[in-house]
Protein backbone atom coordinates (compact mmCIF):
# COMPACT_ATOMS: atom_id res chain seq x y z
CA UNK A 1 0.00 0.00 0.00
CA UNK A 2 3.12 2.25 1.03
CA UNK A 3 4.42 1.55 -2.35
CA UNK A 4 1.39 2.67 -4.25
CA UNK A 5 0.77 5.71 -2.00
CA UNK A 6 4.29 6.64 -2.91
CA UNK A 7 4.03 5.93 -6.47
CA UNK A 8 0.94 8.42 -7.23
CA UNK A 9 2.75 10.89 -5.22
CA UNK A 10 5.72 11.00 -7.91
CA UNK A 11 3.30 10.79 -10.32
CA UNK A 12 1.44 13.65 -9.56
CA UNK A 13 5.02 15.52 -8.90
CA UNK A 14 6.08 14.63 -12.18
CA UNK A 15 2.78 15.49 -13.47
CA UNK A 16 2.86 19.18 -11.72
CA UNK A 17 6.87 19.70 -12.66
CA UNK A 18 6.09 19.07 -16.40
CA UNK A 19 2.81 21.35 -16.11
CA UNK A 20 5.39 23.87 -14.60
CA UNK A 21 7.99 23.61 -17.01
CA UNK A 22 5.27 23.76 -20.37
CA UNK A 23 3.71 27.10 -18.96
CA UNK A 24 7.81 28.53 -18.46
CA UNK A 25 7.84 29.27 -22.43
CA UNK A 26 4.39 30.95 -22.42
CA UNK A 27 5.23 33.16 -19.04
CA UNK A 28 8.63 33.87 -20.44
CA UNK A 29 6.69 34.87 -23.81
CA UNK A 30 4.07 37.32 -21.75
CA UNK A 31 7.11 38.65 -19.53
CA UNK A 32 8.77 39.46 -23.22
CA UNK A 33 5.99 40.67 -24.67
CA UNK A 34 5.23 43.06 -21.25
CA UNK A 35 8.70 44.24 -21.51
CA UNK A 36 8.37 45.27 -25.28
CA UNK A 37 5.45 47.26 -24.80
CA UNK A 38 6.65 48.85 -21.78
CA UNK A 39 9.81 50.09 -23.73
CA UNK A 40 7.69 51.26 -26.58
CA UNK A 41 5.29 53.44 -24.10
CA UNK A 42 8.68 55.10 -22.88
CA UNK A 43 10.01 55.63 -26.44
CA UNK A 44 7.15 57.10 -27.27
CA UNK A 45 6.40 59.27 -23.85
CA UNK A 46 9.61 60.70 -24.43
CA UNK A 47 8.63 61.72 -28.21
CA UNK A 48 5.44 62.61 -27.58
CA UNK A 49 5.84 64.96 -24.37
CA UNK A 50 2.95 66.49 -22.45
CA UNK A 51 0.03 66.37 -24.94
CA UNK A 52 1.05 62.36 -25.96
CA UNK A 53 0.77 62.58 -29.07
CA UNK A 54 3.05 62.55 -32.21
CA UNK A 55 3.47 63.80 -35.77
CA UNK A 56 5.34 62.27 -38.93
CA UNK A 57 8.74 63.68 -37.66
CA UNK A 58 8.89 62.38 -33.70
CA UNK A 59 7.27 58.81 -35.22
CA UNK A 60 10.44 58.38 -37.44
CA UNK A 61 12.49 58.95 -33.96
CA UNK A 62 10.16 56.77 -31.93
CA UNK A 63 10.91 53.90 -35.42
CA UNK A 64 14.59 54.24 -35.08
CA UNK A 65 14.66 54.97 -31.10
CA UNK A 66 13.01 51.75 -30.54
CA UNK A 67 14.44 49.07 -32.98
CA UNK A 68 11.24 48.52 -33.88
CA UNK A 69 12.32 49.45 -37.87
CA UNK A 70 16.01 49.92 -38.63
CA UNK A 71 17.27 52.71 -40.51
CA UNK A 72 13.27 53.90 -40.02
CA UNK A 73 11.30 55.05 -42.62
CA UNK A 74 11.10 57.56 -44.53
CA UNK A 75 9.13 60.80 -43.93
CA UNK A 76 6.58 60.58 -46.53
CA UNK A 77 6.26 56.90 -45.16
CA UNK A 78 5.38 57.94 -42.04
CA UNK A 79 2.98 60.55 -42.66
CA UNK A 80 0.76 57.86 -45.09
CA UNK A 81 1.19 55.84 -41.65
CA UNK A 82 -0.33 58.59 -39.63
CA UNK A 83 -3.25 59.11 -41.77
CA UNK A 84 -3.76 55.39 -41.69
CA UNK A 85 -5.14 55.88 -37.92
CA UNK A 86 -5.75 59.13 -38.23
CA UNK A 87 -9.66 59.34 -37.82
CA UNK A 88 -9.85 62.92 -37.23
CA UNK A 89 -7.54 64.78 -39.27
CA UNK A 90 -5.51 65.80 -37.01
CA UNK A 91 -2.04 65.29 -38.41
CA UNK A 92 -1.25 63.36 -34.56
CA UNK A 93 -1.26 59.47 -33.37
CA UNK A 94 -1.98 58.88 -29.75
CA UNK A 95 -0.23 55.70 -27.83
CA UNK A 96 -3.48 53.23 -28.61
CA UNK A 97 -3.12 53.97 -32.03
CA UNK A 98 0.70 53.66 -32.46
CA UNK A 99 0.29 50.27 -30.81
CA UNK A 100 -2.12 49.62 -33.49
CA UNK A 101 0.01 50.33 -35.99
CA UNK A 102 3.02 48.18 -34.67
CA UNK A 103 0.89 45.53 -34.44
CA UNK A 104 -0.09 46.06 -37.91
CA UNK A 105 3.39 46.72 -38.86
CA UNK A 106 4.62 43.26 -37.98
CA UNK A 107 1.72 41.20 -39.83
CA UNK A 108 2.60 43.40 -43.10
CA UNK A 109 6.22 42.94 -42.51
CA UNK A 110 5.87 38.93 -42.23
CA UNK A 111 3.71 39.37 -45.35
CA UNK A 112 6.61 40.99 -47.04
CA UNK A 113 9.05 37.78 -45.78
CA UNK A 114 6.90 35.48 -46.75
CA UNK A 115 6.13 36.62 -50.19
CA UNK A 116 10.04 37.22 -50.58
CA UNK A 117 10.89 33.77 -49.76
CA UNK A 118 12.16 33.08 -53.53
CA UNK A 119 15.36 35.66 -53.54
CA UNK A 120 15.54 36.82 -50.30
CA UNK A 121 16.29 40.29 -51.71
CA UNK A 122 14.47 42.12 -49.67
CA UNK A 123 12.22 43.47 -52.39
CA UNK A 124 9.34 42.66 -54.01
CA UNK A 125 8.93 42.04 -57.63
CA UNK A 126 5.85 42.31 -59.91
CA UNK A 127 4.53 38.98 -59.07
CA UNK A 128 5.93 38.55 -55.73
CA UNK A 129 3.67 42.10 -55.09
CA UNK A 130 0.73 40.84 -56.89
CA UNK A 131 0.17 37.31 -54.59
CA UNK A 132 1.19 39.66 -51.18
CA UNK A 133 -1.56 42.21 -51.81
CA UNK A 134 -4.07 38.82 -53.08
CA UNK A 135 -3.29 37.42 -49.84
CA UNK A 136 -4.66 40.82 -48.04
CA UNK A 137 -8.12 40.48 -50.09
CA UNK A 138 -6.63 43.03 -53.15
CA UNK A 139 -7.69 41.17 -56.61
CA UNK A 140 -5.96 43.88 -59.15
CA UNK A 141 -6.04 44.36 -62.53
CA UNK A 142 -2.39 43.93 -64.49
CA UNK A 143 -3.33 47.59 -65.09
CA UNK A 144 -3.40 48.71 -61.53
CA UNK A 145 -0.14 46.59 -60.50
CA UNK A 146 1.54 48.18 -63.36
CA UNK A 147 0.48 51.62 -61.69
CA UNK A 148 1.54 50.34 -58.62
CA UNK A 149 5.15 49.25 -59.77
CA UNK A 150 6.02 52.76 -61.49
CA UNK A 151 5.21 54.54 -58.71
CA UNK A 152 6.36 52.36 -55.72
CA UNK A 153 9.40 50.15 -57.42
CA UNK A 154 12.60 50.67 -57.94
CA UNK A 155 14.50 49.14 -60.82
CA UNK A 156 11.46 47.02 -61.02
CA UNK A 157 11.23 45.80 -57.54
CA UNK A 158 9.59 47.22 -54.01
CA UNK A 159 11.39 47.85 -51.03
CA UNK A 160 9.59 47.30 -47.47
CA UNK A 161 9.18 51.18 -46.93
CA UNK A 162 7.81 51.57 -49.97
CA UNK A 163 5.31 48.27 -49.48
CA UNK A 164 4.07 50.06 -46.43
CA UNK A 165 3.48 53.00 -48.33
CA UNK A 166 1.31 51.49 -51.11
CA UNK A 167 -0.44 49.10 -48.68
CA UNK A 168 -1.42 51.99 -46.61
CA UNK A 169 -2.48 53.90 -49.43
CA UNK A 170 -4.10 51.05 -50.81
CA UNK A 171 -6.23 50.44 -47.65
CA UNK A 172 -7.29 53.86 -47.15
CA UNK A 173 -8.27 54.93 -50.67
CA UNK A 174 -10.44 51.00 -50.38
CA UNK A 175 -11.56 52.22 -46.73
CA UNK A 176 -12.71 55.57 -48.34
CA UNK A 177 -14.23 53.83 -51.34
CA UNK A 178 -16.55 51.34 -49.17
CA UNK A 179 -17.73 54.15 -47.25
CA UNK A 180 -19.40 55.62 -50.40
CA UNK A 181 -20.39 51.82 -51.49
CA UNK A 182 -23.84 51.72 -49.52
CA UNK A 183 -25.30 49.63 -52.51
CA UNK A 184 -22.30 46.89 -51.86
CA UNK A 185 -21.86 46.60 -55.77
CA UNK A 186 -18.30 47.76 -56.32
CA UNK A 187 -19.47 51.29 -57.37
CA UNK A 188 -19.11 54.35 -55.74
CA UNK A 189 -20.13 57.93 -55.90
CA UNK A 190 -17.75 61.10 -55.72
CA UNK A 191 -18.03 64.38 -55.34
CA UNK A 192 -15.65 66.55 -57.10
CA UNK A 193 -15.05 68.43 -53.60
CA UNK A 194 -15.09 65.25 -51.68
CA UNK A 195 -13.08 63.53 -54.45
CA UNK A 196 -10.70 66.06 -54.11
CA UNK A 197 -10.28 65.58 -50.14
CA UNK A 198 -9.62 62.26 -50.44
CA UNK A 199 -7.24 62.36 -53.17
CA UNK A 200 -5.55 65.35 -51.00
CA UNK A 201 -5.45 64.38 -47.70
CA UNK A 202 -4.10 60.76 -48.74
Amino acid sequence: MTDIVSYCMLAVLVAALTLTQADQPLEENKRNYQIQADERFAYFQAAAGQDGQIDAKELQEVMIASGIQHGGFSRATCVTMIIMLDRDHSGYMGYDEFNQFVETIDQWKVTFQQFDSSDRSATLDGNELSQGLQSFGYNLSPQALGIMMQRYGIGGRVQFDNFLSLVIKLKSLTDQFRARDTAHDATATFGYDDFIQVAMFL
